[in-house]
Protein backbone atom coordinates (compact mmCIF):
# COMPACT_ATOMS: atom_id res chain seq x y z
CA UNK A 1 0.00 0.00 0.00
CA UNK A 2 1.10 3.36 -0.91
CA UNK A 3 1.66 6.53 1.65
CA UNK A 4 2.28 9.80 0.98
CA UNK A 5 5.28 11.39 1.70
CA UNK A 6 4.60 15.03 1.18
CA UNK A 7 4.71 15.59 4.99
CA UNK A 8 7.48 13.51 5.60
CA UNK A 9 10.33 15.76 3.45
CA UNK A 10 12.47 15.96 6.68
CA UNK A 11 12.95 12.57 7.01
CA UNK A 12 16.23 11.42 6.72
CA UNK A 13 14.80 8.45 4.86
CA UNK A 14 12.82 10.14 2.71
CA UNK A 15 15.35 12.58 1.56
CA UNK A 16 18.24 9.61 1.64
CA UNK A 17 15.78 8.04 -1.11
CA UNK A 18 15.32 11.64 -2.84
CA UNK A 19 18.78 11.93 -3.07
CA UNK A 20 19.35 8.81 -5.08
CA UNK A 21 17.13 9.42 -7.77
CA UNK A 22 18.65 13.48 -8.59
CA UNK A 23 22.12 14.18 -8.98
CA UNK A 24 23.44 12.95 -5.68
CA UNK A 25 24.23 16.76 -5.11
CA UNK A 26 23.28 18.64 -2.19
CA UNK A 27 21.64 22.05 -3.66
CA UNK A 28 19.93 19.73 -6.20
CA UNK A 29 18.47 17.22 -2.85
CA UNK A 30 17.51 20.56 -1.51
CA UNK A 31 15.67 22.32 -4.80
CA UNK A 32 14.36 18.69 -5.33
CA UNK A 33 12.58 18.85 -1.89
CA UNK A 34 11.52 22.58 -2.56
CA UNK A 35 9.94 21.00 -5.61
CA UNK A 36 7.72 18.68 -3.61
CA UNK A 37 6.91 21.54 -0.53
CA UNK A 38 5.69 24.37 -3.11
CA UNK A 39 4.40 22.71 -6.18
CA UNK A 40 1.09 21.12 -5.11
CA UNK A 41 0.99 19.27 -8.60
CA UNK A 42 3.62 16.74 -7.49
CA UNK A 43 3.46 13.89 -5.19
CA UNK A 44 5.84 11.74 -3.70
CA UNK A 45 4.38 8.55 -2.21
CA UNK A 46 6.09 5.46 -1.11
CA UNK A 47 5.85 2.00 0.07
CA UNK A 48 6.45 0.78 3.72
CA UNK A 49 7.69 -2.00 5.46
CA UNK A 50 7.86 -3.00 8.92
CA UNK A 51 8.58 0.80 9.70
CA UNK A 52 11.23 1.04 7.20
CA UNK A 53 10.69 3.27 3.93
CA UNK A 54 11.64 1.12 0.75
CA UNK A 55 10.75 2.79 -2.03
CA UNK A 56 9.40 5.80 -3.23
CA UNK A 57 7.89 7.49 -6.51
CA UNK A 58 7.56 11.67 -7.14
CA UNK A 59 5.38 12.22 -9.75
CA UNK A 60 2.65 14.88 -11.81
CA UNK A 61 -0.30 14.03 -13.41
CA UNK A 62 -0.82 15.64 -16.91
CA UNK A 63 -3.89 17.47 -18.36
CA UNK A 64 -3.78 14.24 -20.69
CA UNK A 65 -3.66 11.85 -17.83
CA UNK A 66 -0.16 11.02 -18.36
CA UNK A 67 1.84 9.93 -15.21
CA UNK A 68 5.13 12.02 -15.22
CA UNK A 69 7.35 9.98 -13.25
CA UNK A 70 9.66 12.28 -11.52
CA UNK A 71 11.76 10.28 -9.35
CA UNK A 72 11.29 6.78 -8.05
CA UNK A 73 14.43 4.64 -6.20
CA UNK A 74 14.56 1.86 -3.88
CA UNK A 75 16.51 1.45 -1.04
CA UNK A 76 19.97 0.09 -2.07
CA UNK A 77 19.36 -3.58 0.43
CA UNK A 78 16.22 -3.98 -0.98
CA UNK A 79 16.79 -3.51 -5.11
CA UNK A 80 16.41 -6.42 -7.66
CA UNK A 81 13.38 -8.17 -4.96
CA UNK A 82 10.45 -6.61 -6.66
CA UNK A 83 9.41 -2.92 -5.12
CA UNK A 84 10.63 -0.78 -7.65
CA UNK A 85 7.90 -3.01 -10.20
CA UNK A 86 5.62 -3.04 -7.45
CA UNK A 87 5.49 0.73 -6.97
CA UNK A 88 4.99 1.35 -10.45
CA UNK A 89 1.95 -1.31 -10.28
CA UNK A 90 0.55 0.26 -6.99
CA UNK A 91 0.57 3.57 -9.03
CA UNK A 92 -1.05 2.20 -12.17
CA UNK A 93 -3.85 0.30 -9.63
CA UNK A 94 -4.14 3.96 -7.68
CA UNK A 95 -3.92 6.51 -10.90
CA UNK A 96 -5.14 4.54 -13.28
CA UNK A 97 -2.66 6.44 -16.16
CA UNK A 98 -2.99 6.74 -19.62
CA UNK A 99 0.59 5.97 -20.28
CA UNK A 100 3.56 6.58 -17.97
CA UNK A 101 6.08 8.49 -18.98
CA UNK A 102 9.79 9.23 -17.51
CA UNK A 103 13.11 10.27 -18.52
CA UNK A 104 16.28 8.33 -17.41
CA UNK A 105 19.70 7.99 -17.53
CA UNK A 106 21.89 5.06 -19.39
CA UNK A 107 21.84 3.27 -15.56
CA UNK A 108 18.27 3.13 -14.97
CA UNK A 109 17.14 2.33 -18.40
CA UNK A 110 17.31 -1.80 -17.81
CA UNK A 111 14.63 -1.12 -15.30
CA UNK A 112 12.04 0.34 -17.34
CA UNK A 113 12.80 -2.63 -20.15
CA UNK A 114 11.81 -5.07 -17.72
CA UNK A 115 8.90 -3.91 -16.19
CA UNK A 116 7.55 -2.91 -20.00
CA UNK A 117 8.21 0.23 -21.34
CA UNK A 118 9.37 1.31 -24.25
CA UNK A 119 13.11 2.93 -24.31
CA UNK A 120 14.16 5.39 -26.60
CA UNK A 121 17.50 7.28 -26.38
CA UNK A 122 17.20 11.17 -26.50
CA UNK A 123 20.34 11.50 -27.56
CA UNK A 124 23.30 13.55 -25.26
CA UNK A 125 20.91 16.34 -23.86
CA UNK A 126 24.04 16.79 -21.23
CA UNK A 127 27.68 16.74 -22.66
CA UNK A 128 28.87 13.46 -22.45
CA UNK A 129 25.45 12.12 -20.86
CA UNK A 130 22.80 10.02 -22.84
CA UNK A 131 19.37 10.61 -21.85
CA UNK A 132 16.60 7.83 -22.60
CA UNK A 133 12.96 8.43 -22.47
CA UNK A 134 10.54 5.87 -20.66
CA UNK A 135 7.23 4.97 -21.93
CA UNK A 136 4.45 2.57 -20.57
CA UNK A 137 1.04 2.79 -22.60
CA UNK A 138 -1.30 2.10 -19.34
CA UNK A 139 -4.21 1.82 -21.96
CA UNK A 140 -4.98 -0.52 -25.04
CA UNK A 141 -5.02 1.36 -28.29
CA UNK A 142 -8.57 0.51 -29.22
CA UNK A 143 -8.13 1.74 -33.01
CA UNK A 144 -4.81 -0.95 -32.72
CA UNK A 145 -7.50 -3.83 -31.87
CA UNK A 146 -9.84 -3.20 -34.67
CA UNK A 147 -6.77 -3.56 -37.06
Amino acid sequence: MLIDLKHRLEEEPVQELLSSAVFPDPEAVEQTIGLYRSDQTMELLGIEQDGVLLGIAGFQTDSDHRLLLRHIAVQPEYRGQGYGRGLLLELIALKQPAAIVAETDEEAADFYRNVGFVVTSLGEKYPGVERFQCLYEAEIDEEADRL
